[in-house]
């Protein structure tokens, strides 16, 4: 058996890829990962926050962006496109780029089967290494159930966790309130991932 040797790209030859490729990807520290397609139920609950957000949002400093904004995170050399995500005005974008934001406050993530402990774990450390980042919320798409996690100092966050669908999830980012019945309106939780 013989060892395929694993190609390294540099930022810039990712974007160059990127933005002439017909799917998504995500960039991390030198590897190319082609993103997943998401479910109806994965894009339903993204529609549904980053619209309820956007619209307690209007005529507020904040810009709300859905699954096809892309993140730079520095500190951890990934370009990422997160499922929601606010940030404060004016934009900030990666050096050299328009298309490439670093200034979220709130981010969102639907949870997979294939994704929900890299969510959890290494894409959160390095959401925290964004000096701008506030309040992160994972959102399962199988059944009802939200965590918070929001930043209250350096190096220190408060996790809550919701599960019913009359609970008002209020974040700490934003100003702005949702009922978790809300954030799944439309989801069928028969259908399988």
């Amino acid at each position: 058996m013989q060892l395929q040797e694993q190609r390294y790209y540099s930022p810039e030859e990712y974007l160059e890829l990127e933005v002439n490729a017909e799917e998504k990807h995500e960039y991390i520290d030198g590897q190319i990962i082609q993103m997943a397609g998401g479910t109806p139920d994965h894009n339903q609950i993204a529609l549904n926050l980053g619209g309820i957000i956007n619209f307690l949002l209007k005529r507020q400093p904040y810009r709300v962006f859905v699954t096809d904004q892309r993140l730079w995170i520095p500190n951890r050399r990934i370009l990422t496109y997160p499922d929601v995500m606010v940030v404060k005005t004016p934009l900030e974008f990666q050096e050299g780029r328009r298309d490439t934001l670093v200034n979220p406050v709130f981010i969102a993530e639907v949870l997979s089967k294939s994704t929900k402990s890299f969510d959890r774990d290494e894409k959160f450390a390095a959401y925290r290494t964004i000096p701008s980042f506030q309040e992160y919320v994972l959102i399962d798409q199988s059944k009802m159930h939200v965590e918070q996690y929001c930043k209250t100092e350096n190096n220190k966050w408060i996790f809550s966790e919701y599960d019913d669908a009359d609970v008002v999830l209020s974040l700490a980012a934003v100003p702005c309130q949702v009922l978790l019945g809300d954030i799944y309106d439309k989801v069928d939780f028969s259908v399988e991932e």
